[in-house]
Formats: structure tokens, sequence, C-alpha cells
């Protein structure tokens, strides 16, 4: 392989949620981005552990990215452009650039994940993108 080339994948260990507190994002702690540990070019993925009754200090939106949140674990509230709404473990939130956002954990706390990329640049997904190799897994058969 060049040494020039970047691998074609990379796994980097960020430790369980429970260690999430030692990263910190500004006054956020328990927030970790991945871009540049894992060379994202696409997107950007963060990691979020929210204690109980913890929350995002501000409100804020974005000029071109849309955000996706992805409650891991736990629950709370979300400001979303007014409105405060609940949610809980299993949720998925979009929000567009604009619209004004922030959360707050619950009493039990809370785990996210949340993936932004440039809003209307998809162009293609999984059935459109993706395609099946002959090559097998030592699982498969």
């Amino acid at each position: 392989m060049n040494l020039d080339t970047p691998a074609p994948f990379q796994i980097e260990h960020l430790g369980p949620w429970e260690g999430m507190g030692r990263y910190s994002f500004g006054p956020l702690v328990g927030k970790v981005f991945t871009r540049e540990t894992l060379g994202l070019t696409s997107c950007e993925i963060s990691l979020n552990l929210v204690k109980a009754g913890q929350g995002m200090p501000f409100l804020h939106a974005h000029n071109q990215n849309e955000e996706v949140y992805i409650v891991v674990a736990g629950d709370g509230v979300f400001h979303l452009d007014g409105q405060e709404l609940p949610i809980t473990e299993g949720d998925v939130v979009r929000v567009s650039p604009s619209a004004a956002r922030g959360y707050r954990a619950g009493d039990h706390g809370m785990h996210l994940i949340c993936v932004q990329a440039k809003a209307g640049s998809l162009e293609q997904a999984t059935r459109g993108d993706g395609y099946r190799l002959e090559a097998k897994a030592s699982w498969m058969v």
C-alpha cells in the first residue's frame, strides 16, 4: 500500500458513553466531534453525553448544515424554533439549517449522536449507491 494513500477505513475507540465526560467542546462537557479524528469528508458526527438537568447553554442554527440528532439513551427536551418538545430514547430529530435548536437532558441524562451535512447534498443513498460484492465475511455462507 502506498503510504501517501489513506486506508479505505478507520476505527477509533472513543471509549464507553460513561467516559465521554473527558471530552469537551468549549462549555459543552461530554461532546466529541469525529471529523478530525476519523478524517471525515462528507459529514460531521458528534457524540454527546448530557448529564441529568444539563444541556446546551445557547441556541444555535447553521448557515448550510442540516442536523440529525439520534437519542441513544435517556430523555430530555428539544427547543426547536420556539417549541419545546419532549424526546426519549429511540427518537430521531431532523433540523433544517436555519431552525433554532438546543436541548436539555431529563432526570436520567441523555446520550445523543448528532450528524450534520450540507442540506440538499445527498444525491444518492444506500439503494442508489450501494452494491453487493462476491466476497464473503467469515460468518456468511
